[in-house]
């Protein structure tokens, strides 16, 4: 039986490479080695015989930033392949493969979004960014507000959907049961239809976790991104981590008719609303959010 994932993937990559990025793998240290889809143009064709040497085959980006951080769903371009070419143009866009996920591996023993946000981090450092905007979905801007809170120095600015700060085994021991699994991470990481449906009938947790770090501190601004719908991180936790996070400088946008993916469900209302915000930061007006 053909797997359709799987066969849909060498025409995302070139839908990738037709948006203006392409795959690059950095060693992050012995043993560990994170793969990005790069902005084409940051990396240089070696001449005709020439050794390619990665730090002399990369060049420091020329526009703005944007790192768009995967959940645990997808690797970066299945993730993201809406949200690509909406932004290359103005843009230089990066999507990492989280370790695990993707052609990124490591022989560490460490699972922590810690680790990977280190590694990404470490990664980004290696290929010439210096500030940039992190877009992070689920587990994603997870590890996004661990970078944040370990480098405050690379993160300019945050937009998050269907995310928390950390994750931690909230889930009252009922629901796990009437769910069929052990753990959150049981949960979040289904290997059979019935853990998918178990993971798409979650309504919400219920306590979160806040870093004694004020992310205020570091960040100019955070944007929460929304689908209004969200069965898995719902509105109304992104409105109580809004207040936790200092609602002077954190933003609420909703996107109707929209879940826990809106980035996939309603990808023109999403990249709508995240290049309005990216605009906002590199302008003089005030971001208003719809």
């Amino acid at each position: 039986m053909v797997n359709l994932v799987a066969a849909q993937r060498p025409l995302l990559q070139g839908l990738m490479k037709m948006a203006g990025v392409q795959p690059h793998a950095v060693e992050i240290e012995p043993g560990t080695t994170m793969n990005f889809w790069v902005p084409r143009e940051t990396i240089e064709k070696p001449k005709k015989g020439e050794k390619i040497i990665e730090k002399e085959a990369l060049k420091k980006p020329s526009k703005p930033v944007v790192v768009l951080v995967h959940g645990f769903a997808a690797e970066g371009i299945v993730t993201w392949q809406f949200q690509v070419g909406a932004l290359t143009k103005k843009y230089s866009v990066y999507i990492p493969d989280l370790l695990f996920f993707g052609g990124s591996i490591t022989d560490e023993a460490d699972r922590s979004p810690t680790f990977q946000a280190q590694c990404l981090a470490t990664g980004l450092a290696k290929l010439g960014v210096d500030k940039c905007v992190l877009v992070g979905f689920s587990y994603g801007g997870m590890v996004s507000f661990k970078v944040a809170e370990l480098y405050p120095n690379l993160v300019q600015a945050m937009v998050v959907s269907g995310s928390i700060l950390a994750m931690t085994d909230s889930i009252n021991e009922t629901n796990l049961n009437r769910l069929g699994v052990s753990s959150s991470s049981e949960l979040l990481l289904p290997n059979s239809v019935k853990g998918l449906k178990a993971l798409l009938s979650v309504a919400t947790y219920k306590k979160l976790w806040f870093p004694s770090c004020l992310y205020k501190d570091f960040l100019e601004r955070v944007h929460l991104l929304w689908g209004e719908d969200d069965q898995i991180f719902n509105v109304e936790l992104a409105h109580n981590m809004k207040e936790q996070l200092g609602a002077d400088h954190v933003t609420f946008q909703g996107i109707k008719k929209a879940g826990h993916l809106v980035h996939l469900e309603r990808p023109c209302a999403y990249n709508r609303c995240l290049k309005q915000f990216l605009a906002s930061l590199h302008a003089d007006e005030q971001f208003t959010p719809s």
